[in-house]
């Protein structure tokens, strides 16, 4: 732990072979950077372990081997499906989502599934949420790519300390190059 206590950790997702630099250099800040999942290249997780010292990420959908470069499937091989991360304060649990079908209770069966978290990590949907009327949370970063980011990529920042826990929504101007 760092800053007496304290994780200030960088969350996105969804970014198909490419970070948006405005979420990167957000990373500079963190403690620690969590990703889940639709990274589509280690090029990715490389450009935010030159930043920030631990790196986390799961898989998704399309963290297959079809999608990324022959010369890094070791290294897709050795991404999780899920996470559960010990913070100050409590558990951050991280899936990419898309195992959790009907979208109508996501939420609900993301806390089923890890009641003991804190909060709850996901991706899938490209869609930036902040769900913290009920306990565990509930967070998506949004797209922090280019691809699908519903109003430009964005990320989320957690602080995590022992006794409160913050988070902070970032939405950037999507660039001239976004696919739709």
């Amino acid at each position: 732990m760092t800053r007496s206590g304290r994780k200030k950790i960088l969350i996105v997702s969804d970014t198909h072979g490419y970070l948006d630099p405005n979420v990167a250099q957000l990373a500079g800040d963190c403690d620690m950077a969590v990703h889940a999942g639709d990274i589509v290249g280690a090029g990715v997780l490389d450009e935010l372990r030159a930043v920030v010292s631990e790196v986390v990420a799961v898989r998704g959908n399309n963290d297959v081997p079809s999608k990324w470069d022959p010369a890094e499937h070791g290294r897709l091989a050795e991404i999780p499906d899920d996470a559960v991360i010990d913070l100050p304060g409590g558990a951050l649990a991280v899936v990419h989502g898309h195992k959790v079908w009907d979208y109508r209770d996501r939420h609900g069966r993301l806390r089923r599934q890890f009641p003991a978290a804190r909060a709850i990590v996901y991706g899938h949907s490209h869609h930036q949420v902040c769900d913290q009327e009920h306990d565990p949370w509930v967070l998506n970063p949004g797209a922090s790519g280019r691809n699908r980011t519903f109003g430009g990529p964005g990320c989320l920042i957690l602080h995590a300390a022992v006794d409160a826990w913050h988070v902070e929504t970032f939405r950037f101007p999507a660039d001239s190059k976004q696919a739709v």
